[in-house]
Parts: structure tokens; sequence; C-alpha cells
């Protein structure tokens, strides 16, 4: 028991010293690490102490070296800014300079000013004076004179009218003739221009009215049983049908030539059909009729196309497709019309207007001849009411109303496709003309020639393009014979209506005869 209890003991003491030995070295190992700790922080402290001082050094050398660098600049800064505070001062004093000069030309103006309104002032009481003066002579004159200033005046006016009248005569020949070479220099090269750069076909196009027939017996098959052929014709196309002793050949009789133009396709096309009876004939009409309105349709885009033209009622284009079967002394009244819009295009784009409005106007200014066989009234104002339901602008219906001078161009385009209008009808070959109208033509401007007083004879020359009028030399001077020529072509302007120009010479001839006996 005492054995077990001392074992106990033992070992508790060996523990206790165990574990005081553990203790004490655990203290002593501290106590060492503490030592080797202080050491290292010491160790650390010297070299943070050292860099810090490398680093201060550093920073005291970047900043001086900054301010060193600042400094220069603000010193540069300076210098510029007192330049410019000298060159402030000199500009300164420079408009101190100008300003008490413009103050001095000031004064000086004023002081002129002040002596210009006293000198008007002295002159207008000396004109005062003067007037005064004048009115008491006048008073004494007409008291001599027994005249009025009034009557006075006139008298005066009346010698002096008769003597400067040649003067007159003279001035106005001059100025004339300077204006007629400008503008004749100036229109000729526009007028050229456009006609060179527009170069229409002038073949015209003839409506065929007549059918050549294979052999005469196509005739009969026409006329048909009893005539049922023939009525059925006319009662479906709406024209006549002359057949007559004519050989192989039968003529459509038809004021409208898109009836007649259908008319005649059917009637070929049943030539070449053979089959010639009252039910054919109508399926064929109904057939042309349709193919005619699509080719019509194709006329109208083709020359919307051609001009360059867009947004038209398809109404419209139709009424230009038909134009292609009218003509007009001979002339194709489509062509005609594109040729217009073409000319009347190019001259708007010479002097800067809308050339596509003057395309669309010169295209338009005759398309009342589409339907002027079915209405009352001229195709001026068929055409200018289309227009106007088809909602086309007031330029284009001014151009149309005014073509033909039945109202007043009130646009420049309007001028510009009249002008078309009369190149278009005058350029040779472009129209044909009956010997009736013709001659009429030549007798009325030679009469209008020969109403003139002073005047011994007159001839209508070169198709009427031309008129010489002979004075009577002892009756007319040779300034006078100016003042005919502008008299009778202000009653050709006044009363004729024609294409193109028409020239007026007028010829003063003084012829000395002797016979040696």
């Amino acid at each position: 028991m005492n054995d077990i209890a001392f074992s106990i003991l033992m070992v508790l003491i060996g523990i206790i010293v165990g574990v005081i030995i553990i203790f004490i070295f655990n203290y002593i190992k501290g106590n060492l690490a503490s030592k080797k700790a202080e050491l290292l922080l010491e160790k650390a402290k010297k070299e943070a102490e050292k860099l810090k001082k490398e680093q201060i050094l550093e920073a005291k050398e970047e900043s001086y070296k900054i301010k060193k660098e600042t400094e220069q600049l603000v010193k540069e800064k300076k210098d510029e800014i007192k330049e410019m505070e000298e060159r402030l001062l000199v500009r300164e004093g420079n408009m101190d300079r100008r300003d008490q000069t413009l103050q001095n030309r000031e004064q000086m103006l004023e002081d002129k000013e002040n002596n210009l309104i006293n000198r008007q002032k002295d002159i207008q009481k000396e004109q005062e004076k003067v007037e005064e003066i004048k009115k008491e002579q006048i008073d004494l004159l007409e008291k001599i004179a027994g005249f009025s200033k009034t009557q006075a005046k006139e008298l005066v006016m009346k010698k002096v009218e008769e003597m400067m009248s040649l003067e007159i005569a003279a001035y106005i020949k001059d100025r004339e003739a300077e204006a007629k070479l400008e503008a004749d220099k100036l229109s000729k090269t526009m007028l050229i221009s456009s006609m060179q750069k527009y170069a229409g076909d002038v073949a015209n196009d003839q409506t065929v009215t007549v059918v050549t027939l294979p052999n005469d017996d196509m005739k009969g098959r026409i006329i048909g049983r009893e005539g049922r052929n023939i009525r059925t014709i006319e009662a479906v196309t709406g024209v006549d049908l002359i057949i007559d002793d004519t050989p192989e050949a039968i003529v459509l009789s038809s004021f409208d030539p898109y009836r007649r133009e259908i008319a005649r396709v059917t009637i070929e096309t049943l030539i070449k059909d053979g089959r010639i009876h009252p039910t054919r004939i109508e399926e064929l009409y109904d057939k042309t009729a349709k193919e005619m309105r699509e080719k019509v349709l194709e006329y109208g885009q083709s020359a919307l196309f051609d001009l360059g033209l867009t947004k038209m009622e398809p109404e419209l284009i139709e009424l230009i497709g038909k134009l292609h079967f009218r003509t007009s002394y001979g002339q194709n009244v489509l062509k005609h019309s594109i040729e217009v819009a073409q000319i009347a295009g190019i001259l708007a784009a010479e002097i800067g207007e809308n050339q596509n409005m003057a395309k669309r106007a010169g295209l338009l200014h005759d398309i009342g001849k589409a339907i002027d066989h079915e209405m009352e009234g001229s195709h001026v104002s068929i055409g200018a009411e289309l227009a106007k339901k088809y909602k086309e602008s007031d330029v284009v219906i001014n151009a149309i109303e005014s073509h033909h001078g039945d109202k007043q161009a009130n646009y420049i385009i309007s001028e510009l496709v009249a002008i078309a209008d009369t190149l278009s009808a005058s350029r040779p070959g472009a129209r044909n003309d009956s010997l009736e109208n013709y001659v009429k033509r030549l007798e009325e401007l030679e009469a209008i020639g020969n109403d003139i007083e002073g005047v011994d004879k007159t001839f209508a020359v070169q198709a009427g393009r031309e008129l010489r009028v002979i004075v009577k030399p002892d009756e007319i001077d040779d300034l006078a014979s100016y003042k005919i020529a502008r008299d009778i072509k202000s009653r050709i302007e006044e009363q004729l209506q024609y294409p193109g120009t028409i020239k007026v010479t007028v010829i003063r001839e003084i012829r000395a005869v002797e016979e040696a006996k």
C-alpha cells in the first residue's frame, strides 16, 4: 500500500518536475526569441530610417527640379505677357491717334456741312429773288407780247416738235438699230443653239384614209349580201365607206382620225382573214379597238419617256397618244408637240427656267386637238379645260391658253412655248398649206402695205416671209421710211396670225433721167 502511494507520489513529483522543466525551457526559448525579434526590429527600423532619408532626399531633388522648371515657365509666360502688353499699348496708341484723326475729320465734316447749309440758305434766298425777278419779267413780257405763258409754251413746243421731228426719227432709228442688233444676236444664238440640240425628223406623217384591196372582187365581199357587211362596218366603226370605180381601193371618210384608223386596221384584218360577215366584223372591231387603245397608251408613254416626264394621269396620257392620229397642215400633231416640248425645254435651260415644266407645257399645248372634233370650242379652250380637269399647274394652263395669243402670257415658260410652237410650225418641210390660203395671206400682207399713205406698190415675196414696200420718193424722205416700216410691222402683228417672222423692207428710190437730143 505504501509502495503504491510512494509510486503515485513519485509519478506526481515527476509530472510536476517535468512541467516545471518544460515551463523553464519555454521561458528561456521565449526570451531568446524576443531578443532575436528585437534585433530584427532594430535592424528593420534602421533600414527604414535609411530608406526614408533616401526618399526624402529624392523627393527634395524632384521638388527642386519642378520648382526650377515652374520658375522657368513662369518667367517665359511673364515675358510673353509683357510683349503682349507692349503690343496692346502700341495698338492702343494707334487707336487713340486714329480716334483723334476721326474726331478731327468729323469736326471738319460738321464744319463743312454747316457751311453748306448756310450756302444753301443763301442760294435759296437768291433763287427766291431770281424767281421774283423772273416772274416780274414774264408778266412784263406777257403784257408786251400779248401771249400768256401757257400759250407761248404751246407755240414753242409746237415749233420745237416740228424742228426736232427729223432728229427724233434719226435717234429712234439709231437706238432701234442698236437694240435690234443686240436682240437679234442674242435671240439667234439661243434659237440656233436650241434647234441644233434638237434635230427632229422633217418627214410628214399623213393619216391613211385609202384601203388597198387585193382585187376588185373584194369590194363585193365587203358590201355583202344586200349591203349587210358595209352597214355593219359603218355602224360599229362610225366611219363612212366610199366604194366607187377606183380600182382595187376603197375610201374611208370620217372627221375622227382615231376612228378612221381603227376602221382601216379592222378592214385590212378582215381582208387578210377572209371571213367577212357581221359577227366577224364586230369581233375584229372590238379586238382592234382594244389593241388600238393599248397602242395609243404606248404612244403617250413613249412621248413621256422620251421627254423624261413623270406623274401624269392615265387619261391624259391616252389623249397624248391620240395626237399621233391628228395632223395639222400635214404635220403630225404628236411629233409636233414633242418637238415643241424639246425646243421649249432647251430654251428654258438656256435662261435658267424650269426645264421639265417647259417640256410639260410644250407637250400639252395642243392637247385639245385630241378631242376638238368631239366637243365645241377651239383646241385652245378645250386644252385649257382638260389641263384644269387633270390638275395641271397654272404655268401649263397659261401656256396652253396663250400659245396662239388668245390670252396674255403670264409666265416666261408660256412665252417659250409660243416661240417653240412657232419654230416647229415654220421650219422647212414642217407643214403644207393650200394654194387658196397661201394667196389669201399674200393679199392680206400687200393690202396692209398699200393702205399706208405715201406707199406706191407693195410686194409679198419669199412665200409671205418678206414684204417689200416701194414708197413715193417725192412724198417720203429717208427718215419717214423707217416710220412706215414700223407702222406696217405693227399692223401685221395686230391684224394677222402667221408662223415665224415677216421681214418688212421699205424701198425709196430716186432716178434722175435725162434725154439728150
